[in-house]
């Protein structure tokens, strides 16, 4: 199944993308507002700007990971790959800053709700650190929200929660 955003209130709606051909141009009614809207059945340009900042899966080869995004209430799952330096996690909104978009009709998940700073410790590994954004409704790390000015160091398979989102750190060079 698959999910499209109305462009005027951002409502999701779902369909079965296996019933379609790729190319093939669909056209929806929102529930919501009543707006009519087409879209055309491929890859969206939200995964097509990941690809251009991320040309491949060289992130990974080169040691920056991932975050694996679960949105609780759809189960709804995107792999997003991380880059060098601060890597701002929000929901995307066109023209928004965040460079790790992230598509959900959670409302409680902030346009910048937090980041995310790939850099290297002392030794030479990859480190990653989380801080709030600040966001509305905080960052959570083993169910404990993280102050204003509180910065977490987070490791591969640690789990944070924004809003009712559960993410998922997939680091690289985690071997000792």
């Amino acid at each position: 199944m698959k999910r499209v955003r109305c462009p005027k209130c951002d409502h999701f709606i779902t369909f079965d993308e296996t019933k379609y051909q790729e190319g093939q141009r669909l056209v929806f009614e929102c529930p919501e507002c009543g707006k009519q809207f087409g879209i055309r059945i491929g890859v969206s340009k939200l995964h097509n700007r990941q690809k251009d900042e991320q040309p491949n899966e060289q992130a990974n080869e080169k040691g920056y990971g991932s975050i694996v995004v679960i949105e609780n209430v759809f189960h709804y799952k995107q792999v997003i790959p991380l880059q060098w330096g601060d890597n701002v996690i929000g929901k995307y909104q066109k023209g928004s800053l965040v460079n790790t978009p992230i598509e959900t009709a959670d409302p409680s998940v902030d346009n910048t709700h937090c980041v995310i700073n790939v850099n290297l410790d002392k030794k030479g590994k990859i480190k990653y650190v989380l801080r709030d954004g600040p966001s509305n409704t905080g960052t959570f790390v083993d169910n404990e929200i993280l102050g204003d000015r509180e910065h977490r160091v987070i490791s591969d398979g640690s789990l944070f929660t924004i809003g009712a989102t559960s993410i998922i750190l997939r680091g690289v060079g985690e071997e000792d």
